[in-house]
This record gives C-alpha cells, structure tokens and sequence, in this order.
C-alpha cells in the first residue's frame, strides 16, 4: 500500500516501563480523524483526512492511489482545485512563445474559452465538454472556421500542459469522438499581372514600390513596412529578409520574420530598378524601435518605406487610408458606403504573395524552393496552399513514357 495511515486522535508515548504506548492527543474527539499520506511523483507529500470510523475507507484511497500510479493513470489531488481558467493563465506566463503570440492566445482563451470551460476543475475534464466547445464555435456566427480551429487549438496546448503535470491523466481532446472545428478550404485565386499593376497605379508614389517588393519577392506586409537599406544588395541581386514590423499593445517594435525564419530572396532587376528609383525619390529614413518586446532593446535601421511624417507604416491606418481605396480604384472591392469600404479579407496586401507563388510554381520552380523563398515553415504548407496553382503535369507525363517505351 502507498503511504500509511495517520490516527490524529491518538498519540504515541513512552509509558513508565519504557514501553510504547496510545494515548489521547489534544485532538481527541474534534475534526477528522484519519489522515491517508503519501508521496507523489513529484516527490512531494499528498494527503486526505477521513472521519471517525472510516479508517477502511482510508486504507481503500490509499490502495487506489496505488494503482493509478502503477497504471500511469494517477491524478494530482491539486487537480480538484485547480480550474480551466486558472490553469491556463499561469500556463500563459510560463509560454516559450514571443510576447506577440501570447497576447493573441490569451485573447482568444478569455473571449471564447474560457466562458465555457473556464470554471471547471481540471480533473472534471470529459470528452463531452470539448464536443460541446466545437459545437459552441461552429455555431457562432462571428467565428471562421479557421479562427475556431485556432481557438480549439489553444485549449488542446493547455490541455497537454496539464497532463505533463501530473493534473489530467489524458488530454480528452484526444478522443474519438472529439474532432477539431471544420474549415472551409476556399482555393487561392492569385491576381492577375493587370490587377496589380492597377493597384500599384492607385497608390500614392510613395507607397507603389511597396507593390512591386510583394509580387516581385514575396514578402509578407510587417516584412516589406520592416524592410532596411542594409537588407538589399544589388550586385548580389539578393534581398535578405531579416525583420518585420509588428505591433504589440499598440506600439511598434522590431522582430525577427514569421517563424524566426530569415532567408534570402533572389531580387528580379525589375524590383531592384524600382527600390533604386523609390531610394532616389524618397530617402531611407533613420528609425529606431524596440526589439521583439515594448521594453526590449532598441535598434536603428534606415527604412526604404516610411509615412509622410517619415515614421513606420502603421498597418492600420495603411490599410483603412490607402489599401481599399486603391483596391477600389482597380475595381477589386467596390467604392465606400459612407465612408467606409466592405471587409477585403482576400485582397489584402498578403494576395501578392499569392500572386508571386504563382508566377513562380506556373514557371515550373520547385515547391521546396518556392517554401524557402516565401519563409513558410515546410514545403507541405506550401504544397497545401498552392498545389491547385502547380501546371498540370498530365502531357508531360505522357511525353516521358513515350520517349522511353516508343524504343
């Protein structure tokens, strides 16, 4: 049996004959008198006291103890005290990931999960309440499948954290009859060259070159807003992406790119004729931003893209004031309705890098090194993203088997 048995009504003394003997503690007669003890694989003491005449009962926990220990399927006791909620804002402070991404989880566990699961113990923790959270998501108008899936996927973490904890023996996210929120896979449809050059054309000189960095190189926005004067190297014909721009509680800051994946970009002469023209036009302008973290350490770098106040292009504004009327203008959205343009979720900036993956996979590149040139974690995103947009291998196929089963 695992641990031993506490009698809190009785002491231990040494009679006058020098022999051991029971006596009645200070306790005597008050509380519970049984306490079951034992140690955790923590290495730290467990315990839970029982009332008078439970003493079996006592003995019955402990042995149950024992076996869910030698069947990995023991439960931390904390676990009955510890909730949802509580769980995951302490698992939240103790997150690896940069301070960006913590903000964005930690929105999305206080507004969608944690109405539902907050409040509940850990140990409680059945299939049926992850079932009831996706279906909880999937009926909620003001969720995307994919925003879902995120959301769900924030609970699994918190989840899987418990259980390496010792608080959760399984992670009920694991069952069967548990599955993520659907999302609908809605195909890529690049732009065409026509489409962006009249975007370009709509935009104030200053911002045009931003265009040709994003379909010529394939840079995401907080990349192109982040792009330096050291970061291009023209003999080379090379644009080496370094950093981005990103906003976190409302201030700028320098960061590494998506995924801390920095990379080099082949530079087409078009977009090197088109940076060296825009450098001529509107200097780079010396700015300086915190690293990674408001209160990080600061770093300097001449931008090539700035505002007409020479400062950062706050992505924001950037969109609301210049984007949409542009997209507007090149007939991709229609005109403002009292002031106001209608959401242009598939014609943001990111549709150049659309557009770049598909000149370059139509021009028969490699998936591998379309992946690394667009900084996406592996080529499997890129294969899923882009396949559709791959030329039809189905003539070339034919021509290589006759050309070998012809002689």
């Amino acid at each position: 049996m695992a641990g031993h048995i506490q009698d809190r009504w009785y002491k231990t003394k040494t009679g006058p004959d020098g022999k051991p003997r029971r006596v009645k503690s200070d306790r005597y007669g008050t509380g519970l008198r049984y306490r079951a003890r034992y140690i955790g694989p923590d290495g730290t003491e467990k315990s839970k006291s029982f009332p008078d005449r439970q003493k079996r009962l006592a003995e019955n926990w402990l042995t149950n103890v024992a076996s869910d220990m030698s069947r990995g399927q023991y439960i931390d006791p904390r676990a009955a005290r510890v909730t949802f909620k509580g769980y995951a804002e302490r698992w939240l402070k103790a997150h690896s990931a940069d301070l960006s991404s913590q903000i964005v989880t930690e929105q999305r566990l206080r507004l969608h999960a944690f109405p539902i699961l907050g409040s509940r113990p850990l140990d409680s923790f059945r299939p049926e309440h992850l079932r009831d959270l996706v279906n909880s998501l999937e009926s909620n108008p003001g969720v995307s499948g994919a925003y879902a899936r995120n959301i769900y996927g924030d609970v699994r973490a918190v989840l899987s954290a418990a259980v390496d904890d010792g608080l959760l023996p399984r992670n009920p996210c694991s069952a069967k009859s548990v599955r993520p929120p659907s999302v609908e896979r809605r195909r890529v449809i690049p732009w065409l060259p026509s489409q962006v050059q009249a975007v370009r054309q709509a935009l104030p000189e200053r911002y045009r070159t931003m265009v040709d960095t994003g379909a010529g190189c394939g840079l995401r926005q907080g990349e192109i807003v982040g792009l330096a004067e050291d970061a291009i190297e023209f003999e080379a014909g090379l644009l080496r992406v370094v950093r981005q721009v990103k906003l976190i509680r409302g201030k700028a800051v320098f960061a590494p790119p998506k995924c801390g994946k920095e990379r080099d970009v082949p530079l087409p002469p078009s977009v090197a004729a088109a940076l060296r023209a825009h450098m001529d036009s509107c200097k780079p302008v010396e700015v300086t931003l915190p690293w990674r973290k408001p209160d990080g350490p600061t770093v300097t770098v001449r931008l090539l893209f700035t505002n007409t106040a020479s400062g950062v292009v706050w992505r924001s504004n950037f969109n609301i004031q210049e984007w949409k009327p542009a997209l507007a203008q090149a007939g991709l959205i229609p005109g403002a309705r009292d002031g106001k343009y209608e959401c242009a979720r598939e014609h943001g900036m990111h549709a150049l890098r659309h557009f770049y993956a598909s000149v370059l996979l139509d021009a028969g590149e490699s998936v591998k090194a379309v992946s690394q040139y667009l900084g996406h974690a592996d080529p499997a995103l890129t294969l899923r993203v882009y396949a559709h947009l791959m030329p039809d291998s189905r003539e070339r196929t034919q021509h290589a088997l006759d050309a070998v089963l012809a002689r």
